[in-house]
């Protein structure tokens, strides 16, 4: 399958913009080059159980299917005890997803599957090293560096884009198991429990969204508000996401893709010899101008 079948429009087209801004390459190479992935992936080691046939099968069963229907390589896969209900990808050479206990306890089978297809459409999409590079970027990885000045401007694509590529990663999982099974578990994530959240009413919830944006959209002022509060989250309002994943259910894209799935055709980056997407300008893995 290839990101291009499902990516959102507005996560290709926030992408295009982000690589296209002064110094973006520099950075990604900076960043690269602190040895970051090295780091996370030990204190994920150590901290964190990894599941696999061994280990906790019942859970680790939920990824290979997920993988191969994808068609990509499987991560290493962990549990974490925590009781907050989360999920995340990391890594780039070496990538693994992570979920917590809290995540087990909270989601029935399907809704877990969808979490964990929503994570791999990330790596499928080839999110995760800029996922990476918005986290440590807002944790001021830069200070004192030749890319201060720059760092400001970029931190805040990244998080515009990391929140259009969660878009993306909702379709994702929409393939794996369905829309509403999607937007159910954005009810969980909530935090209602799920005797409460069972019963919501998804459609009810999507409208939301557009009363959310015709606020948005009333004045400059009203825009500038909303603009201030939105900047530096990195992910979506819960209902815009609702609405985005149940819109696209009724896209003739979706329903061609359900019924006939295309092979993915593999490019790889003319330095270093990693899997690239024709769509990117610089190569996520090197920092090679592409285009």
């Amino acid at each position: 399958m290839s990101p291009a079948d499902f990516i959102h429009p507005e996560d290709a087209a926030a992408l295009r913009q982000m690589e296209a801004l002064p110094g973006f390459p520099q950075l990604v190479k900076k960043i690269l080059a602190l040895g970051i992935e090295q780091m996370q992936y030990g204190v994920n080691m150590a901290s964190s159980i990894r599941l696999s046939e061994k280990q906790l099968p019942n859970v680790y069963r939920h990824l290979p299917p997920i993988c191969e229907k994808l068609g990509i390589p499987e991560p290493e896969f962990y549990l974490q005890m925590d009781p907050y209900p989360n999920a995340w990808t990391m890594g780039d050479t070496r990538i693994w997803i992570t979920i917590t206990s809290g995540l087990l306890e909270t989601m029935t089978d399907e809704e877990l599957d969808a979490i964990i297809a929503h994570e791999c459409g990330h790596i499928l999409c080839r999110h995760v090293l800029y996922h990476t590079l918005a986290m440590w970027i807002t944790k001021g990885l830069t200070s004192g560096g030749v890319l201060d000045k720059l760092a400001l401007p970029i931190q805040y694509a990244l998080l515009y884009w990391e929140r259009k590529s969660e878009l993306s990663a909702d379709r994702a999982a929409a393939i794996i198991t369905s829309p509403t099974v999607v937007a159910q578990t954005m009810a969980r994530f909530s935090g209602g429990p799920r005797e409460l959240t069972k019963d919501v009413d998804i459609h009810e919830w999507a409208a939301q969204a557009d009363n959310y944006e015709a606020i948005r959209n009333d004045g400059l002022w009203n825009k500038a508000l909303q603009l201030s509060v939105i900047a530096e989250l990195d992910h979506p309002f819960a209902a815009v996401r609702v609405r985005e994943i149940l819109k696209w259910e009724q896209s003739e894209q979706y329903k061609n893709l359900i019924n006939h799935p295309t092979p993915m055709a593999a490019q790889l980056c003319p330095s270093c010899g990693r899997p690239i997407d024709s769509t990117w300008q610089f190569c996520k893995h090197c920092g090679t101008r592409l285009i």
